[in-house]
């Protein structure tokens, strides 16, 4: 067998087949999903300063579909494709995927290209679509459960077509961590993912061949009454996913030690604190520098011939 020139990179030793459990029971993420609206709204500000005209959407990461609307009202006349890894979060995304669908009837009729919405069920590294199918890939809050995000990279670059637009937004490092200084009171093992830097991500997404990649962050805070609120919150993000996670149950003695050490963290307001640190990035598919045999493209620009009438 031959071992690939460079071989993917672990973001984390992530378990995707614990990654689609948690997201088994859409009724158990939902109470999270505040967050992820509020980063839809920011990522949507950010593709409105760019003008495309998209004819095929990918929503890599779609949930239960509540990105979907948004990308059918900015792009009517375009096919938007909801993608998820977790079986139970696309048969919850159907429904409104239905009522889109059929809203887009008549502009399906009048115009050349497919509107509408289709679902997937698929892993964001091995992707049910042909090379060059796609104009725009939008992943909101998804990126981040993935152990292999450098293939994710390479694959969402592979289906865009040429000139076409990436736009995601995912967790960076200090996501959680105030679970993360909570749980080291207890023992040495992980309790949170190890969340990727952003400019690790930047790395990435020009060694598979994005040109131009612009990447930021902001730090959002969510406060709770409860250290049980803001665990449960946790817990509905995906909880830990991690191979290397601690095995067994953790006794009242080590919650309540958990417990005590969130509170030390109590703010002047009353409130326990939950970051998130929260990366945006966008890049573009440029055209192929090399054929598919390894031959250099090399492009000449033929001198305009002077207006007869200047």
């Amino acid at each position: 067998m031959q071992v690939p020139a460079n071989p993917p990179k672990l973001s984390a030793p992530i378990d995707l087949e614990r990654v689609r459990a948690s997201f088994s029971r859409p009724e158990r993420v939902q109470p999270s999903d505040f967050l992820r609206r509020e980063v839809a709204s920011r990522m949507h500000d950010r593709l409105e300063l760019i003008k495309i005209a998209p004819q095929r959407v990918l929503d890599a990461g779609c949930g239960s579909g509540a990105d979907l609307s948004l990308l059918q009202k900015d792009y009517p006349a375009a096919h938007i494709l909801g993608l998820d890894a977790a079986e139970a979060m696309v048969r919850a995304a159907r429904a409104p995927a239905a009522r889109l669908s059929g809203l887009n009837q008549l502009i399906s009729k009048l115009l050349p290209s497919k509107a509408g919405v289709d679902l997937l069920c698929g892993d964001f590294a091995d992707l049910p679509l042909g090379s060059g199918t796609v104009d725009l890939i939008w992943s909101n809050l998804a990126l981040h459960w993935h152990p292999q995000p450098d293939r994710v990279f390479a694959e969402w670059r592979r289906v865009l077509r040429v000139d076409s637009l990436l736009m995601f937004s995912c967790f960076g490092p200090d996501t959680f961590k105030e679970i993360r200084d909570a749980f080291a009171d207890v023992d040495l093992a992980p309790h949170a993912l190890p969340f990727v830097d952003m400019h690790d991500f930047g790395d990435q997404l020009v060694e598979v061949g994005f040109s131009t990649p612009v990447l930021d962050m902001e730090k959002i805070t969510v406060t709770y009454a409860t250290a049980e609120a803001l665990l449960a919150d946790v817990r509905a993000w995906g909880g830990n996913p991690l191979m290397t996670r601690r095995q067994g149950l953790m006794g009242r003695r080590d919650w309540a030690r958990v417990a005590a050490a969130l509170e030390k963290n109590r703010r002047a307001d009353g409130k326990l604190g939950l970051s998130f640190e929260i990366i945006y990035g966008h890049a573009f598919r440029p055209a192929p520098r090399v054929t598919s045999k390894g031959e250099a493209i090399i492009r000449f620009d033929l001198p305009r011939k002077p207006n007869k009438g200047a």
